[in-house]
């Protein structure tokens, strides 16, 4: 048995980890701003496009499955950092891509690679932070969105526009490098998930999640959570250059303002979550995240101030349920299911994901004028996701409330 952490080393454990979502959520979220250079210089549709995004969602779905089946017979630290090697190799295959066949497969890599290491991230908080601090801990790993936002998102596109879309792949590559050298020396072993005993077969895990009924809640709850959100992030910035009228150039704007007010935001509803109860803080921020799930899928021409003031409420509040629902669905997990759970949780968020983005391309297109139609409609599928959300967390038990001891 190994002691709990001490502040100090549970606090450098969360900025690893959090260093590791960035490399992460920067390869996953660069792909939409690059949507108009993209369309341009592939000369793509936006059907085609939005099977660029969810292709790596498809994967993710795909591999978080297989995960399911073995992930938990592993030490948390080797399988972590052995899948962000992975993933490094597959974004580093982004950036030397020839053609759109050849992107396409790539994004389908790194997503399969991605999206199992977003759940080993969130299995990890899960096992070695006690329950009465893991909202706030998720926080915290969660402003790696908001650093990614507002330093990885605009980087990577000063990037693109001054070498090419190839650069900030390279750039995410290096990262990645960077992040396994530090996870090394810094992330701990945890090996107490590890069952002595033999599996009758490979998909014991997997079927005593299934069993439970409240880990079915919790994986549909996540899954309604991520499709109300992902039906309209993909195309917000292509909807912004070619209906609001905002400049390709201008778009650094949008992520700088939004990821700084997450930084900050993102902490504070974490701690809320903490203190006031985590049901009831993501039901708070759900329902006020309606009105700009609404509002930016129904702006016409808007100058650039008010856009960015919709778009920064926007991220605030639609990644801020985030915090909380990912405390709730990490804790209504047993804890020595939980790297399988996760996996299948990252499967079903993967999966609503590839879904939500892939029913928007079809729901909207492009006139002669080159610009976005039915994106209201989008918005209304969203708006109709998150109040089911809202209804259906109240049936997910949350039963870990103890410290958890590291071994």
């Amino acid at each position: 048995m190994y002691p709990p952490l001490t502040p100090q080393r549970e606090k450098l454990l969360l900025l690893t980890l959090a260093g590791i979502q960035f490399s992460h959520v920067i390869d996953f979220m660069i792909m939409m701003p690059l949507g108009p250079i993209l369309i341009a210089e592939l000369g793509i549709t936006t059907h085609e496009f939005g099977l660029l995004v969810a292709s790596y969602s498809f994967s993710a779905a795909l591999s978080g499955l297989f995960a399911a089946i073995f992930i938990d017979r592993f030490e948390r630290k080797r399988m972590l950092l052995g899948l962000f090697a992975l993933f490094g190799v597959a974004t580093l295959a982004c950036g030397l891509a020839p053609s759109y066949a050849t992107l396409l497969i790539a994004r389908g890599f790194a997503g399969a690679f991605g999206g199992v290491m977003g759940a080993m991230t969130h299995t990890i908080i899960g096992d070695a932070i006690p329950f009465e601090r893991r909202a706030r801990a998720g926080g915290m790993v969660s402003a790696a969105f908001s650093v990614a936002t507002v330093a990885g998102v605009p980087i990577s596109l000063w990037l693109a526009n001054l070498f090419q879309w190839r650069a900030p792949f390279v750039f995410i590559a290096a990262l990645v490098v960077l992040f396994i050298v530090v996870g090394l020396r810094v992330l701990p072993e945890l090996r107490r998930h590890i069952s002595v005993e033999k599996q009758a077969h490979p998909f014991a895990p997997m079927l005593a999640v299934l069993r439970d009924a409240n880990h079915l809640h919790a994986l549909l709850f996540s899954a309604l959570v991520i499709f109300s959100g992902f039906t309209v992030i993909p195309y917000i910035t292509v909807y912004a250059v070619h209906n609001v009228g905002i400049s390709q150039h201008d778009l650094p704007y949008l992520y700088l303002c939004g990821g700084s007010a997450t930084l900050i935001t993102a902490r504070l509803i974490g701690r809320w979550a903490d203190l006031y109860g985590k049901m009831k803080v993501y039901r708070m921020v759900a329902f006020a995240a309606l009105l700009p799930l609404l509002l930016v899928t129904q702006s016409g021409p808007t100058p650039l101030g008010l856009w960015l003031i919709l778009t920064t409420t926007f991220f605030v509040l639609v990644s801020g349920r985030m915090i909380p629902a990912m405390a709730i669905i990490t804790s209504a997990a047993q804890p020595k299911l939980r790297g399988t759970f996760m996996s299948l949780n990252a499967t079903t968020q993967s999966l609503a994901m590839g879904l939500a983005t892939t029913l928007a391309g079809y729901i909207i297109s492009q006139d002669a004028n080159g610009q976005i139609v039915d994106y209201g409609m989008v918005g209304y599928v969203a708006v109709a996701a998150n109040l089911l959300a809202i209804w259906f967390v109240g049936r997910i038990a949350m039963h870990d409330q103890r410290a958890p001891t590291i071994e």
